[in-house]
Order: structure tokens, then sequence, then C-alpha cells
């Protein structure tokens, strides 16, 4: 489906009527068994993504399918409970139409977060990785097609899509919790099966640290819509040839997210705090 700029507005005018004057200032998009993070926050205003002109439904285990809107940590805050991925049946444009609205209703900076195979030999389920960058080699692009002028110019810069600032926050806020943060490079696939092992060692060798099937799409239309981008990724499994035998499963992506739930939101808690 091709969007207007018409299309974003009227679901932003119908999402700020329900808002009644509160304006976000950070969109926070949530990933598997994530979603959690939003019953923090305060006074919560939650809109069904099926009561929004425009918008799609969620299908994904562990995703809500709603968007909540409150403060948290002190700043107002637009939270995705659940997103959209391309495996679902969605396109590009269709993945990233919320956080689009999202940019319309007032926010300039996106935390955004996934649950991911390591491809790090280094790193260990249960590692929560600061994105400092991606690799995408597939065609499709929340870009693709007649540009938008209003939110961003037809060829943008992708030079630093994770905004340096923000990268520096989170590591100032990491050490002062004693947080052992790894850093890494995210590497998209579209999904839905789970990379090769033949795959995963050819990213290795291309500078991936990490693989999932989400982020990108919502990060370069952020990057487009000139939005501030702070990421995370949860390691929840090691990516797939690497322990001898494993097979990967959807349950051990929300077994993992629900142990390092405690600690991944007080990072993004005093992350926020921080912005």
């Amino acid at each position: 489906m091709r969007y207007t700029f018409a299309d974003y507005q009227k679901a932003a005018d119908a999402v700020a009527e329900r808002l009644g004057g509160f304006q976000p200032e950070i969109a926070m998009i949530l990933g598997s068994g994530l979603g959690d993070m939003a019953d923090l926050a305060e006074n919560p205003i939650v809109i069904p993504y099926k009561e929004i002109p425009g918008f799609s439904v969620s299908t994904a285990p562990g995703h809500k399918g709603q968007l909540v809107f409150g403060t948290l940590a002190g700043k107002r805050v637009a939270v995705m409970q659940g997103r959209l991925h391309a495996y679902e049946g969605y396109t590009f444009e269709e993945v990233c139409f919320p956080l689009r609205v999202l940019r319309l209703l007032g926010c300039d900076k996106l935390v955004i977060t996934n649950a991911c195979g390591g491809v790090n030999l280094d790193l260990r389920v249960g590692d929560i990785c600061l994105i400092t960058d991606h690799i995408k080699f597939f065609m499709d692009s929340p870009l693709r097609g007649k540009n938008l002028d209003e939110f961003g110019t037809r060829f943008p810069d992708a030079t630093h899509l994770y905004t340096l600032r923000l990268q520096e926050v989170a590591r100032n806020v990491a050490k002062a919790q004693g947080m052992d943060l790894k850093e890494g490079v995210y590497m998209y696939f579209p999904g839905p099966s789970y990379e090769t092992p033949a795959e995963i060692r050819a990213i290795r060798v291309l500078g991936a640290d990490l693989v999932g099937m989400s982020t990108v799409p919502e990060v370069l239309a952020a990057g487009h819509a000139g939005m501030e981008v702070l990421g995370f990724s949860l390691v929840s499994n090691a990516a797939a040839g690497i322990v001898e035998g494993a097979t990967l499963s959807e349950q051990e992506v929300l077994d993992a997210a629900a142990a390092a739930k405690e600690r991944f939101s007080q990072l993004i808690c005093d992350c926020v705090e921080a912005m």
C-alpha cells in the first residue's frame, strides 16, 4: 500500500484528539517480550492500533498491538507496545506507518529495542548491546517510491542513524549502573525463518555482531524524518550454527526477554531520563 502525507496526518489527528493536549517527545518501539515496560508509564492513555486510521495490527507473539502514551522518567513518551514486521506480510511502508505518525505528533527521539541472535562469539545470552550501526542488503526500504518531502529529503544521509550523543548517554548510564553494556552492529534479515549457519558465518565476516528481523526499517524512517535514535539489542539466543545441535525457537526469545526485563527496563528508564 502507498500512503500519502494526508494519510499520516489523518492518523495523527485521530490520535491527537484522543490525547487531549498531551504531546509526546520520545517514541519507543519495544521488541519481543519487552512490551511490559509500557506499564511503567504514568497516567497512561492506551489506544489499540485497530482504532487508528491506517494502522496495521501486530500479529507477532509477545506484541500487544497498542500505543501507550504517558510520562516515563519525567519525559512524555509514546510507547509502541508491539511492532510490525515485514514477515507478517506488511510492506516496509506499513511497518513504519506508526513511527511516522508519532513524528507528526511531536516525537523527535526514538528509543528502539529488539531481541536478537548473537553472531559475535564473545556475546552471551542475556547480554544487552548498544547498537552502533546496522547492515541491510535487502532491496526494500520504507523510503522507496515517491519521497514525502514533509518528512525528509529524497536521499538522506545514513552516517549516524544511531545518534552519537545518545550512544554516549547510554554508555554513561550503564557505567553508573555498573552494567557491562556491550556494543555491536546489527544485521537485518526479513524472516520469518531464522538464518542458516552459512549465513551467520558470512555476516560475521561482513562485520555483524547481532542479527534479527526488525528495527532497521523503523530506524531508516526515523533518520529520514530527522529523529535522534537510540537502539538496544538483547541477545536472546546464539545465532544458528554456533551451539552444536541447538534448534532456535520463539520461546527462548521470550524466556530471555523475561529474564532480562528488570535490568533492561532500568537501563532504558535511566537513558530516557538523561536524554
